[in-house]
């Protein structure tokens, strides 16, 4: 999907209790000597050994070419991927398999069976249809066939609750009763849910050109809701998917793109501290954990070690150039590793702002790359095969 970042400071709480003061981040914690050359590109014979031996799994990819290219190079990191569908009806030209279900669909079936065991499936449903006769039902029947096949979770996408409309013009949020027996459907399947929600703060609000979201907002102006007659608000949204998991305890739920509270440490840790049935994902978002005081997040991720699951939102559609795209991603492994394992200067993409590695212990660094993947999604590993 597109990647959104804003840059904000971020705050959040490094202790257990919620209600403890957060603390403002600071840049000057986070940046290191400036004697220190910053390091980028593809990885080193060593760093890709180190990588390589975390059996590492991104679970937030979009592929929809099956690149022989693409596959040398899952061979060569030992990686395994996610391929997560998406239901939409606006898509750019660049994207129209997004508006193509069943294409996408087998495109996507495609992926995993060509891919030697490489990769797993995120199925989805079609939300446009939720005004028809016996819309649950047939949803249910469409996600329990990808399950037989093999597929390991489902996404539901932001057009739930930022697009989807009643007759009445209501915006149609998350936790509507209509999808209440497809939720029901997955827990009992013990299937994983993957729920991207909202999106970030800048969408609510007045054009800021210097906001990294400025062009993406500019250019699909759909999904900029301050500008929306009356647009529902970002937490209504997050508070239907709350609602969601409260009713459904026994279903897993994975929030995509930090649980779309980037830009709210604190949230953040309240949820994981109140939802047992929650984690979420790091997927486009690592500008955000760099953008934090480097003891404080060394610290939440600590904390909340097995509920944050490494993934990148990355996208393979079937016009790209695969040589060129594969170069891309591995380039993009390298650096969300150099920041998580090394204490490494590294530049952070948006702000142009140096910082340093993490260096994370190897036991956390296997919780984040494989551990969390394998227990938030069980058969990961094992539905490619």
């Amino acid at each position: 999907m597109k990647k959104l970042f804003f840059s904000l400071p971020l705050m959040f709480l490094v202790g257990g209790c919620s209600k403890q003061p957060a603390m403002q981040s600071s840049p000057a914690t986070s940046t290191p000597t400036a004697a220190a050359k910053p390091v980028s590109g593809p990885f080193s014979s060593q760093e890709l050994q180190e990588f390589v031996a975390l059996n590492p799994i991104d679970t937030h990819t979009h592929i929809y070419q099956s690149s022989p290219i693409f596959f040398a190079m899952f061979d060569r990191l030992n990686l395994h991927i996610l391929d997560i569908l998406v239901d939409m009806d606006n898509a750019n030209p660049d994207n129209a398999i997004w508006n193509d279900h069943a294409k996408e669909r087998a495109a996507a079936w495609g992926v995993v069976h060509n891919s030697a065991g490489h990769a797993s499936l995120c199925t989805t449903f079609d939300p446009f249809k939720f005004n028809q006769p016996g819309f649950s039902k047939g949803a249910i029947h469409e996600i329990n066939q990808d399950f037989a096949r093999g597929a390991v979770a489902i996404k539901i996408w932001k057009n739930i609750g930022m697009e989807l409309k009643d007759a009445k013009g209501n915006y149609i949020l998350p936790d509507n009763p209509i999808f209440e027996p497809i939720y029901k459907d997955i827990a009992a399947q013990h299937k994983t849910m993957i729920s991207h929600v909202a999106d970030p703060n800048s969408l609510w609000e007045a054009p800021n050109p210097a906001s990294p979201d400025y062009s993406y907002y500019m250019e699909n102006p759909e999904w900029y809701m301050y500008k929306q007659p009356n647009p529902v608000s970002k937490e209504q949204i997050l508070a239907a998917r709350d609602h969601i998991l409260e009713e459904n305890p026994n279903l897993r739920m994975v929030g995509a793109h930090l649980g779309s509270m980037e830009a709210n440490f604190p949230e953040l840790a309240q949820h994981l501290d109140r939802y047992p049935n929650f984690a979420v994902d790091l997927a486009a978002r690592m500008p955000y954990l760099m953008q934090q005081p480097r003891a404080d997040i060394i610290a939440f991720i600590t904390k909340y070690q097995d509920r944050l699951i490494y993934a990148t939102d990355n996208e393979f559609f079937p016009t790209d150039d695969a040589q060129k795209v594969a170069l891309v991603w591995e380039t993009q492994y390298a650096n969300d590793w150099r920041f998580l394992a090394t204490n490494d200067t590294l530049v952070e993409q948006y702000s142009g702002r140096t910082v340093q590695g993490l260096d994370l212990p190897q036991s956390i660094l296997r919780k984040l790359y494989h551990d969390n993947a394998v227990t938030w999604f069980p058969g990961i590993l094992s539905s490619a095969h």
